[in-house]
């Protein structure tokens, strides 16, 4: 086991191992307070930085933060990292692939093709010394585009998954706000519900109804039911309608295994998917959805920091050539991450690591409500996102989850992002909204369209 020392100011400090160094060197958060893995001071937190900023690149292959024989996460990474497109930063330092980074060599182009070159761990420690514009900076130059039924992640786009749950699975209510989401733009990523209950049937009733709206009006999209993979793998046997297969997923073996799941099994799902043929544009069909905390949450995560475990759910999502994969960053609570600071900074970090390793990153800019943040943060969170090149975010009515019960962002929150930033929506759903008369160009921007699209009123009437 190697270790570390940094001397600053008259006084040294001393880190064991490349784990314990990558916890000590992150930006405050609750969550390693409670894991007893964060710095003991301000002033050890510099000097980890410090320290962490002269580690050869080289040194994440030969050290390990969980052992390779005891983790599956471990192996894939490990076994999956690809030295040809590592060479180009091979020689560098955690402090020099920073300085890469930042400059101009460090392109859309080049940043792609050292995605696979890239372990979630040197992703991490290179996000534990950088400021906020330095993640939103690097963030912008990168674009992971993806295609299903329509394209995701594209320059100068910006998508929303349209949310409309519902406490009971109401259909009607359900319908109400998928209706109320697609006359503000909303659902380009997708239509996915978080399903009140977990029964097959009432999953299929689900699927089927969000396939008979799509195929009704024709919308370039796709439709998720939140449920386990394991159910989606039954219901696709059974012949329902499925697009994405989702599964919460996390960065430690133990702590997928807390979930019911393995990699094995994510390529079960991930096949099943294919199986049914239904993208019409491409074939990225997983659904991934991770957050700061998870592993801690599930005692699974060895001692591990917990935004270095997130990024390791990066590489577990990247395997599987996912649609989308979404950081719900404020959602486990205020033991994770505190208040508003904490959750801006771990949803800009997260979403710099994913990109970084070839992720398509989204993010539910979301607080509990006993967390210390409001929706001012969030408006922070969101606009620093959309400048940084979000993939896509959150629509919900009203921005409060009725089912899940957190607050999250608005229908009217992706138009104000659109808005200020010059973003559009996916080009085949932008086209499908201008043919519904849902939005229309003026003045060389997108703006809502004025009245009830004929097509709707019917539907509008039956709800009513």
């Amino acid at each position: 086991m190697s270790g570390f020392v940094h001397t600053v100011g008259g006084q040294t400090w001393r880190f064991d191992s490349l784990k314990s160094l990558l916890a000590k060197a992150s930006p405050a958060r609750s969550g390693d307070y409670l894991a007893g893995v964060a710095a003991a001071s301000d002033a050890e937190r510099a000097a980890a930085q410090m320290a962490l900023a002269d580690v050869p690149l080289k040194q994440f292959l030969t050290e390990v933060v969980i052992p390779y024989e005891a983790d599956e996460v471990t192996r894939l990474i490990i076994d999956s990292h690809d030295a040809e497109a590592f060479a180009v930063v091979s020689h560098l330092t955690v402090g020099g692939l920073r300085d890469w980074l930042l400059g101009d060599d460090a392109d859309e182009h080049s940043l792609r093709a050292l995605a696979p070159g890239l372990t979630p761990e040197m992703a991490a420690a290179v996000s534990k010394i950088m400021r906020i514009q330095d993640l939103v900076l690097v963030a912008q130059k990168i674009r992971v585009v993806t295609r299903f039924r329509n394209t995701v992640g594209l320059r100068g786009r910006m998508s929303t998954r349209l949310q409309p749950n519902h406490p009971t699975d109401d259909p009607a209510g359900i319908a109400a706000s998928t209706l109320d989401g697609l006359l503000y733009g909303n659902g380009d990523a997708m239509i996915g519900i978080n399903p009140a209950t977990d029964s097959l049937s009432a999953i299929t009733e689900l699927l089927k109804m969000l396939d008979g709206v799509i195929n009704h009006y024709q919308i370039p999209t796709q439709a998720c039911v939140l449920t386990h993979v394991t159910s989606s793998i039954a219901a696709i046997e059974r012949g329902v309608p499925l697009d994405l297969v989702f599964q919460s997923i996390a960065g430690t073996q133990a702590a997928n295994e807390s979930f019911g799941i393995s990699l094995q099994l994510l390529q079960e799902g991930y096949e099943a998917g294919l199986s049914l043929k239904r993208g019409t544009v491409g074939n990225n069909l997983m659904y991934f959805e991770t957050g700061q905390g998870s592993a801690l949450s599930a005692n699974a995560h060895h001692g591990v920091d917990q935004q270095t475990c997130e990024a390791r759910a990066y590489g577990v999502a990247r395997h599987f050539k996912p649609f989308l994969v979404n950081t719900v960053v404020g959602f486990i609570g205020p033991e994770y991450l505190y208040n508003g600071k904490q959750i801006i900074r771990a949803g800009l970090e997260d979403h710099f690591c994913g990109k970084l390793l070839g992720v398509p990153m989204g993010c539910d800019i979301c607080y509990t409500n006993h967390a210390e943040a409001d929706q001012d943060d969030m408006d922070m969170l969101l606009t620093l996102l959309g400048v940084a090149g979000i993939n896509f975010i959150m629509g919900i009515p009203g921005s409060d989850d009725i089912m899940l019960n957190y607050q999250t962002t608005s229908f009217h929150d992706a138009l104000y992002a659109r808005k200020t930033l010059g973003l559009k929506p996916a080009p085949e759903y932008e086209e499908w909204l201008a043919r519904m008369g849902i939005l229309h160009q003026r003045d060389g921007e997108l703006r809502l369209g004025n009245g009830l699209p004929p097509a709707f009123r019917q539907a509008l009437a039956q709800l009513t």
